[in-house]
């Protein structure tokens, strides 16, 4: 039997790569992580939560994911967050994506929403962002 077809981690890959190759975006970050470093200066884009669920027709095998984008930055008001969310949308919305070893159909934004840490001092900005990219197996 062969493994399940899990689409999550090659469309993860194919985002993270396609951010750090842009350099409009990271010209505007000091990085884009899975795992933040410690120490590491805003702002920042954090590869976030993913959900998957089938999205198959007739003979055709598919996914839907939903993958998390976290904007964090420290600016004063949204800005600087916003203008990446911006950058990350002309990268991703209605764009063509290479997800190896899978056929790519469509990357769609969902959402966004600005918040701020209510913890003190309160001056950390974070947009999470919400893509959904469908895939088939080849």
């Amino acid at each position: 039997m062969s493994a399940p077809y899990i689409a999550m981690e090659a469309v993860q890959r194919a985002f993270y790569t396609r951010m750090a190759a842009s350099t409009e975006l990271m010209a505007l970050v000091t990085g884009v992580w899975d795992q933040v470093p410690e120490g590491a200066q805003y702002p920042y884009v954090v590869l976030g939560e993913a959900t998957e669920t089938p999205d198959n027709a007739h003979a055709v095998i598919g996914r839907s994911t939903s993958t998390m984008l976290h904007i964090w930055s420290q600016h004063d008001g949204y800005a600087e967050a916003l203008q990446i969310l911006g950058v990350i949308a002309e990268l991703f919305d209605h764009q063509p994506l290479d997800v190896p070893g899978l056929h790519h159909v469509s990357t769609h934004y969902e959402f966004s929403q600005t918040l701020t840490d209510p913890e003190p001092p309160g001056d950390i900005r974070h947009i999470p962002v919400r893509f959904r990219t469908r895939t088939e197996q080849p």
